[in-house]
């Protein structure tokens, strides 16, 4: 990291997990379609963070070269295409199914690196991976004996759990590709043109679904605001910031934080009590996520 932070990027990440943990309070409460919840969170923050950065927008988007403008709009694609195959996953397998699969993205991301981003995974964060990952899993398999559901071998489920994998993959290309875009880009600059990218193609594909993009009460739209608020705006902004200094691989293993997050707060706003199974999951996970980030002894 040769270059100083004027804010800790590891209190950048910990802002980050807390407030997209929040994401799954906010979506139970909007009880809107996910790819309207999607669309809404991604203009919002657009509008938002546009108005707030139009300076350095209006100094330092037009200076893009034509491959940086086409790696932004890649970016945001990837970001489209997370969600819509991350919810869509949902469809067709559990949920604790469809968990465990898109948490994989740390190890896709390291396994990435080295080709995309001429990143070297220290072996430390590869241990940090593969423990939170594991952790991640037992809280899957908590949630399935919780449920009753148990894994399927259908098609139906497998085409499910395809998609979720499909999801991983694509938050590891928005991770690797936004990395890089961050390197010759300001926060806000970066964060409208990925968002903004992004909820072009939310927009399209929630039509081309059939999705209500209008007509939605104001309690809904009150929680739509939220979401794009809190996790999207503070949230993934704050994984973004922390992009420019440091691994898109430590960024990845920290998200997996929000499981623990999301478990906390569902436990503590949703009265759902979390089995001890689960909670072994969640203390393997943040053991995973600190070991990793002591292999960033240059992250301050």
């Amino acid at each position: 990291m040769s270059q100083a932070a004027p804010f800790s990027p590891r209190i950048a990440l910990l802002v980050a997990v807390v407030t997209v943990s929040t994401s799954a309070i906010f979506i139970r409460l909007a009880e809107a379609p996910p790819l309207v919840v999607a669309a809404y969170r991604c203009v919002i923050a657009t509008l938002v963070l546009g108005a707030l950065g139009w300076r350095e927008c209006r100094s330092e988007l037009p200076r893009l070269l034509p491959r940086e403008r086409l790696l932004a709009a890649g970016t945001g694609l990837a970001l489209a295409l997370h969600f819509v195959a991350w919810i869509s996953s949902l469809s067709y397998t559990t949920v604790a199914s469809s968990l465990v699969l898109v948490t994989t993205t740390p190890l896709w991301v390291a396994l990435m690196s080295p080709f995309v981003a001429q990143g070297r995974v220290r072996g430390a964060t590869w241990v940090g991976i593969a423990i939170s990952v594991l952790g991640c899993a037992v809280i899957g398999y908590a949630d399935i004996e919780a449920s009753g559901e148990g894994f399927s071998l259908s098609g139906s489920a497998l085409w499910g759990d395809l998609l979720a994998l499909a999801g991983a993959w694509l938050c590891g290309i928005y991770m690797l590709a936004g990395r890089r875009l961050r390197a010759n880009l300001s926060l806000l600059p970066y964060v409208t043109v990925c968002y903004g990218s992004a909820a072009a193609f939310l927009l399209v594909f929630a039509l081309a679904s059939g999705a209500p993009l209008l007509g939605h009460s104001w309690e809904t739209l009150g929680w739509l605001a939220l979401v794009a608020f809190v996790p999207q705006i503070i949230g993934h902004s704050s994984y973004n910031y922390a992009l420019k200094y440091a691994s898109a691989a430590l960024v990845a293993v920290v998200s997996l934080g929000e499981s623990v997050g999301a478990t906390l707060m569902a436990w503590t706003f949703l009265d759902e009590t979390p089995s001890s199974l689960a909670l072994v999951g969640g203390a393997v996970v943040i053991g995973g996520v600190l070991l990793a980030l002591r292999s960033e002894r240059t992250l301050e």
